[in-house]
C-alpha cells in the first residue's frame, strides 16, 4: 500500500513538470549550425524585427542571411510586434522537431543559446559563431507563427 502511494505522489508531482515543459540547455551536444560566440568576437551585427503584418503574417526583417564559416554574428533581435515571438536558429530537421514538441507545450521556456524569446516590444540578442557551412534555419516556434510564415533561410559559405 505505501509503494502505491509513493508511485502516485511521484506521478503527481512529475505531472506538473512535464506540462510546463521546461526546454533547457537541449543542445548539450555540438549543435551542427555552431556554438555561442563571444561578444568582443561578433564581426557583424544584424539587425532583426520580428512582427505581424496586417494580412495576418508573422514575419522576420530580414529573413535570409548569407554569412561565412567560421564568422560570429550579434543578431539584435526586437520584436515591434503585439504578441510574443522567437528566434530560433538551427537544422531544419531540429526546427521542425521542436516546433512540435512546442505545440503540445506552448509554455515551454527555454535556456538555449540559438534561442531568445521576447515579449512584445522587447529586445536580445544572440551572439552565434558558424562553425560549419551549410543551409540553417530561423524560426519562431511559438505554436502557429512558423505556419503564418515566420521562418527563414541562414546560408553559411565556406572561407
Amino acid at each position: 500500500m505505501k509503494a502505491h502511494i509513493f508511485g502516485l505522489l511521484v506521478a503527481a508531482l512529475a505531472t506538473p513538470a512535464l506540462a510546463s515543459g521546461s526546454h533547457e540547455g537541449g543542445h548539450g551536444e555540438a549543435m551542427a549550425v555552431g556554438e555561442r560566440g563571444k561578444k568582443a568576437s561578433a564581426t557583424r551585427t544584424i539587425e532583426v524585427t520580428m512582427k505581424e503584418t496586417d494580412d495576418g503574417r508573422m514575419i522576420f526583417t530580414p529573413s535570409t542571411f548569407k554569412l561565412s564559416k567560421g564568422q560570429t554574428i550579434r543578431f539584435a533581435i526586437k520584436n515591434a510586434g503585439g504578441l510574443d515571438h522567437e528566434f530560433v536558429l538551427d537544422q531544419e530537421d531540429k526546427i521542425m522537431e521542436h516546433k512540435a514538441v512546442m505545440e503540445k507545450f506552448p509554455e515551454m521556456e527555454h535556456d538555449d543559446p540559438n534561442a531568445i524569446r521576447l515579449a512584445a516590444g522587447e529586445s536580445g540578442e544572440i551572439i552565434w559563431k558558424f562553425t560549419n557551412d551549410g543551409t540553417f534555419k530561423i524560426a519562431c516556434l511559438v505554436p502557429g507563427h512558423y505556419d503564418v510564415g515566420m521562418h527563414g533561410d541562414v546560408t553559411v559559405a565556406k572561407k
